[in-house]
C-alpha cells in the first residue's frame, strides 16, 4: 500500500498511498514504533492531528476502529505541562491547553461542526516504511471524542502535520460518492511530488500578514479567490467581494478536504437558491433544512428532471481556471428518500466563510503546494487510478 523514497536531509516525500471516501476522505497511517495503523481523517481545515487512544466503542461503530496503545511503542513520549505548545496563548494555536493530574499537557479541540476531540498532547513519530520515519511530531492522543477516527491536521499552521513534517506538497483525488450498498470508493494520496501534476492547472493562495489578522479570518487556511459561480452557463450576480475577506475577515474562501458540503456566505446562498428556485419552480421541498444549512432539498421522484433542469454547475477561479461540476453530482442524497444541492448557507453553520468541501472536488486531483504557495486543478477519473 505505501510506495516511498526519503532522503534524510531534505523532506522530498515521495509517498503515496489511498483513501477511503464515505462523506470524508479517510487515510490509513502507520503511527509509532512498530507502527500501529490508525485510521484519520485527512483535513485540510484543521491544524492538530489527533490519534484515538481509548478503548471505548461509538455505539454506532461496526467493527470498531482499532484505538492506538501508547504501551507498545517506543517512539511515543507525552508532552509536560512546562512544554511551550501548553502554554495558552500561543499565537495562531487557539488550543485550550490545560495541566492534568500528572503533570501533563491536556488538550481540548472544538470542530465548526460541533465534534471535538479531548486527550493528552503526545510526540510521535509517523513509519511510512523502515526508511521514511518522520522525526517526533506533536499531536493529540484523545481520550474522549465524538468521531470514530483521528484527525490529519493538514493546514498552514505550524503544528499541522504538513508544517511539522515539513511536507512542501500534496495531492488527493476524490473518488465519486457512491450512494448505493457496496464497497467504499477508494481515492489516492500522495505526499511531495504527483507524476500526474503536469496537468494541472494553478491558481495562488492568498496569504495574510500579522497585521491583517481579523476575527473572523482563519490565516491558517488555504484560501483561494473565488471569482463567481455559473449555473447552465449563466453567471450568477454576485460581487466578486462576496468570495474576499472583508475588513473583519468574513467571506474568504477555502479549499477544505475535510467539509463535506459546499458552503456560501449569505448573499451567495440567497443569490444561488434564488437561480435555483426560478429553475426549478415548486419542486422544491417547503419547509425543509437539512443538517440546519441547506434548503435547497427535493424527493428523490424529482433527481432525474432537476439534475436536467439545473444542469452543471462551475465555480470560477483566475486565469480561467475553474472547479465543474457536472449534473449528476449537483444533488447529494442525503437519506431518506432526499436529494439536496450540495451547497450549504455558512452563516447557518456559524462560520463567516465560503468553503469548498470534497463533495465538489469529485473526479479531480487537487494539489496544495505548500512551498509555492499555490493550489492545483486536474480532471482524473479518481476511482479508476487506484485500480
Amino acid at each position: 500500500m505505501f510506495t516511498t523514497s526519503l532522503s534524510s536531509t531534505s523532506n522530498n516525500y515521495n509517498f503515496k498511498s489511498s483513501f477511503k471516501y464515505s462523506m470524508a476522505l479517510i487515510v490509513s497511517l502507520p503511527i509509532g514504533t512498530p507502527p500501529q495503523i490508525q485510521q484519520m481523517v485527512l483535513d485540510t481545515g484543521s491544524q492538530l492531528s489527533w490519534i484515538q487512544c481509548h478503548n471505548k466503542v461509538p455505539k454506532k461503530q461496526h467493527p470498531p476502529t482499532p484505538s492506538f496503545d501508547p504501551s507498545l511503542s517506543s517512539t511515543f513520549s507525552p508532552l509536560p505541562c512546562t512544554h511551550p505548545v501548553c502554554k495558552p496563548l500561543i499565537p495562531d494555536f487557539t488550543l485550550p491547553t490545560s495541566c492534568d493530574q500528572n503533570r501533563l499537557c491536556h488538550y481540548s479541540y472544538f470542530y465548526a461542526d460541533g465534534t471535538y476531540a479531548e486527550g493528552n498532547l503526545v510526540r510521535e513519530k509517523f513509519t511510512f516504511s523502515p526508511s521514511v520515519i518522520t522525526p517526533p511530531l506533536i499531536l493529540g492522543c484523545a481520550t474522549e471524542s465524538t468521531d470514530p477516527r483521528g484527525i490529519l491536521g493538514m493546514n498552514l499552521g505550524r503544528l499541522s502535520f504538513t508544517s511539522q513534517a515539513k511536507v512542501n506538497k500534496f495531492s488527493y483525488c476524490v473518488p465519486t460518492r457512491r450512494t448505493r450498498p457496496g464497497p467504499v470508493p477508494t481515492g489516492s494520496f500522495y505526499l511531495g511530488n504527483n507524476p500526474n501534476s503536469l496537468g494541472f492547472k494553478y491558481i495562488q493562495m492568498l496569504t495574510f500578514s500579522q497585521s491583517q489578522r481579523m476575527p473572523n479570518l482563519d490565516p491558517l487556511a488555504y484560501t483561494v479567490a473565488l471569482q463567481g459561480i455559473r449555473i447552465q452557463g449563466k453567471k450568477l450576480n454576485i460581487s466578486q467581494s462576496v468570495f474576499r475577506p472583508d475588513s473583519g475577515g468574513s467571506g474568504q474562501t477555502m479549499v477544505d478536504s475535510g467539509s463535506e458540503f459546499t458552503y456560501l456566505v449569505d448573499e451567495a446562498y440567497n443569490k444561488m437558491k434564488e437561480e435555483v428556485i426560478r429553475i426549478v419552480g415548486p419542486r422544491m421541498k417547503k419547509d425543509y433544512v437539512y443538517g440546519d444549512v441547506a434548503d435547497m432539498c427535493f424527493d428523490r421522484g424529482y433527481v432525474i428532471e432537476i439534475e436536467r433542469l439545473i444542469g452543471g454547475m462551475v465555480f470560477e477561479f483566475e486565469k480561467g481556471v475553474e472547479i465543474v461540476v457536472p449534473k449528476e453530482r449537483v444533488l447529494a442524497d442525503v437519506g431518506g428518500g432526499v436529494h439536496c444541492v450540495g451547497i450549504g448557507n455558512s452563516d447557518k453553520l456559524g462560520a463567516a466563510s465560503n468553503i469548498i468541501g470534497n463533495f465538489h472536488q469529485q473526479n479531480m486531483w487537487v494539489e496544495f503546494d505548500v512551498a509555492n504557495r499555490r493550489v492545483g486543478f486536474g480532471r482524473a477519473d479518481c476511482s479508476r487510478l487506484t485500480k
